[in-house]
């Protein structure tokens, strides 16, 4: 579903990602691991097109999209839902509306067909009736989970979740959990979690990557990763001070 090739990016001279090689099959759940700053949400950026590589090639469904023109761009980009890093709610338009901000860019549905899917997206998620709430009115685990509705409203066929347990506490990011896998099994839809934090990915994830020093250094299942021989994993995923990884 998504194969990158040789991916490099760099801002200046902080070259953040630096050959970066993945393949991410129909259906799977992928969690890329890596530090704070190791250019996760920069892969992400590349994913949806909203940053230009430096060099490589990006294909979703069997199509280069990196050389894309804008229209032809958004045909693919449509494809994906986001839920983004704290949810990224629009603070001015009520919660059924932010629901429906995918529906209104993306499709040519009635109103009624709009409102209908706006509740059905908010249902799959645990939320009823709450389409005329403001953000501000809402908790933070409610926050993601409209984030998760306005992600899945007009039938992506990828799901791209961005650091989904931070800023919650531990019952509300499980509750995530359980939500990106309800997602992968009711609407079939390939995952990519970039996360930090290894209690979701060892939850929610058919394999792991890690991004180290701007490139996958490892991929494998969860037991894979979690007997992986290599220093750098096993500092990363027990949270060591001591050992390769640079603490500043």
């Amino acid at each position: 579903m998504i194969r990158i090739v040789d991916l490099h990016k760099a801002f200046g001279e902080n070259r953040v990602l630096q050959g970066v090689n993945l393949q991410i099959e129909r259906g799977e759940t992928m969690a890329v691991i890596g530090q704070s700053g190791s250019g996760k949400s920069v892969l992400i950026k590349l994913l949806i097109g909203i940053l230009k590589p430096d060099q490589g090639e990006i294909y979703i469904d069997g199509l280069e999209i990196t050389g894309l023109k804008e229209d032809k761009l958004q045909s693919v980009t449509k494809k994906f839902g986001m839920l983004f890093q704290g949810a990224a709610l629009f603070d001015s338009l009520t919660v059924g509306q932010n629901v429906s901000f995918g529906l209104e860019r993306y499709t040519n549905f009635s109103e009624e067909k709009k409102q209908e899917l706006v509740s059905e997206s908010l249902a799959k998620v645990g939320l009823r009736g709450v389409e005329h709430l403001m953000p501000h009115e809402l908790s933070g685990g409610m926050k993601k989970r409209v984030g998760l509705a306005r992600a899945i409203a007009y039938g992506p066929e990828i799901i791209l979740y961005d650091e989904p347990s931070t800023g919650i506490d531990p019952i509300r990011a499980d509750a995530i959990n359980e939500l990106i896998n309800r997602m992968k099994k009711e609407l079939k839809v390939t995952s990519v979690v970039i996360t930090h934090d290894m209690t979701s990915s060892y939850k929610v994830a058919d394999r792991i990557a890690m991004l180290y020093e701007g490139k996958i250094i490892e991929i494998g299942t969860v037991e894979e990763i979690r007997n992986s021989k290599n220093e750098v994993i096993q500092q990363f995923i027990h949270g060591q001070a001591e050992g390769p990884i640079k603490n500043w």
